[in-house]
Formats: C-alpha cells, structure tokens, sequence
C-alpha cells in the first residue's frame, strides 16, 4: 500500500506499507483496560485470548482518504497513535482503528478486515517523542446527527510504549521491519460506543505545541440481505 505524509517542515514523505499489526488492549492500567473490555462485552465480544494481543490486517486497509465507506450502522471509529517503520527509522502518526462492531461479536480478527484503517497525512520522528511518551494525548470527536461531542480523550500513559509492544510482538531486542505500520493501542470512550457521520482524530504533544490531526466522514451503504 503507498501512502504519502509530510513532515512538520514540509517535506514529502512516500511508503510503501506491506505489513499492518493492530495490538489491542495495551493499557498499562488493568482497572481501564478492564473498562475497555467490559466496554465491548456489552456488544457481544469476548475476552481476548492474552493482553496485549497483536491482530494482522490487509495492509490495503490502509487510508488518507477524507470518507470511507461502511456496510449498515455498526461502524464506529477508534483514535491510536500509529508506528510506522520506514527505510529511515520510526515515525509516529494518527490513525482510526475503524471496526464492524456487529461483527466483532463473531470475530475480532474478522471484523479488523471489514473497514477502512483511515491514518494522517503527517508524520513526527518517533525518536523525537519518544522519552516523553506518556506526556502525549489522543483525542477523538465524533459528529453524529448533527452534534459533535468528545468522544475519547486520555494521555498514552495509560498505554504501553511502543518499544515495549514492539518487544512483544517481535520478541526481545527485534526492530519492526520496515513497510510496517502498527496501531497501539487506544482510550475508552466517553458515555456509549457509537458511529459517526464524521469522525475527528488526534495526537498532541503539549511538551511542543504542536499536533497531528486527521478526520473522515463515514459514507453508510445498505444492507440489501
């Protein structure tokens, strides 16, 4: 899959992504990621197998589009810091863990294959960030029928590193190849889980002012039978 960032001076970023990884429940605290999966067993969905868990996308998931197209209403978008291992090292992005929540309740696995994986156009040098990881935030605004709340808000100090997920995925002293992209992890959400005409994503770092954002409508088609 090639996608196509920028850096914060400007310059143009190409990749070529072959690899997708969604490592789900990462949080360091058990009490709210225990929230989180109490979140989704009201949905149907099971307990994972292990925490963390590390899921395998098609990287053809992968999108910088500003819409994407979901099949009925039980879509709903997830905001995660996005890894992503390139020729030059790790750079750090925003992205939307966008999931059938009906079919997750048959299959986690399944229903990370059923939407779009919308990503940013910018990217940070992860080394640049990285010592101060858990001083960054993810956020997410949802617009639904006309009204645009906060949907999820929480400091990446509730989530693992990613050197930490990266060790355990890879195993011990391993670097993510490149053409990688992994999602790490995301926050609860603020009152129910629902989709969204319009869903706004993301990444602050308050150490430097600065912020990676992205946002996509979410295009509903029927379910004919």
């Amino acid at each position: 899959m090639q996608l196509n960032f920028t850096n914060e001076a400007g310059g143009a970023i190409s990749a070529t992504v072959s690899s997708l990884v969604i490592a789900g429940w990462t949080g360091r605290d058990p009490a709210a990621m225990e929230a989180h999966i109490v979140e989704l067993e009201k949905l149907g969905v099971k307990r994972p197998a292990s925490t963390p868990i590390f899921y395998r996308g098609a990287a053809a998931l992968l999108t910088q589009s500003p819409a994407i197209e979901v099949v009925g209403e039980a879509s709903s978008g997830e905001v995660e810091p996005v890894i992503f291992s390139l020729p030059d090292g790790l750079w750090l992005g925003v992205g939307s863990d966008h999931t059938d929540r009906q079919v997750e309740t048959v299959g986690i696995t399944i229903s990370k294959q059923m939407c779009a994986k919308p990503v940013s156009t910018m990217l940070w040098r992860f080394d640049e960030v990285s010592a101060r990881w858990d001083q960054l935030m993810i956020r997410s605004f949802a617009t639904r029928h006309g009204t645009r709340r906060l949907y999820q808000e929480g400091p990446l100090a509730k989530m693992r590193h990613p050197d930490d997920l990266i060790a355990r995925y890879l195993g011990a002293g391993k670097q993510l190849p490149a053409g990688t992209a992994m999602f790490c992890g995301t926050s609860a959400v603020h009152g129910e889980i629902e989709g969204a005409e319009l869903f706004e994503i993301e990444l602050e770092d308050p150490f430097g002012k600065r912020k990676i954002t992205h946002r996509y409508k979410t295009i509903t088609l029927p379910i004919a039978g």
